[in-house]
């Protein structure tokens, strides 16, 4: 079967130090991988946003202390300010190649379901 390129968006919350920081960039970017069957060597890249709030820690640092996307680029963002907007929020986007047929899978977690609830998959 052939492959086509998705996105997938997934985002959570974590508390300002760098082991829950680590420990929810971890959780989420399993989640879509375990979701969609997401073979590491199909992803492209991943971009990580996340809010000024958090600065204990980046996502794609932690990614890679935990051992995993080590072949793939990885590129962290802040997100833009919004009033009102979630708080210590992890944002990820991925790359990947998926079977031509799939319905990719996107995965909020820990708080984060209230942004996209039409999405929204808990796993």
């Amino acid at each position: 079967m052939s492959k086509k390129l998705f996105a997938l968006r997934g985002a959570t919350q974590a508390l300002n130090t760098a082991e829950d920081i680590e420990k929810w960039t971890v959780f989420l970017y399993d989640g879509l991988l375990k979701l969609n069957k997401l073979e590491e060597s199909d992803i492209v890249s991943v971009i990580f946003s996340m809010t000024r709030d958090l600065d204990e820690e980046n996502p794609a640092a932690a990614l890679r202390h935990a051992g995993r996307a080590l072949a793939a680029p990885l590129f962290v963002t802040q997100e833009a300010f919004v009033q009102g907007g979630l708080p210590r929020a992890i944002r990820a986007l991925i790359h990947c190649y998926l079977d031509e047929g799939a319905a990719p899978r996107h995965f909020y977690c820990n708080g984060a379901e209230t942004l996209r609830p039409d999405w929204a998959e808990t796993g």
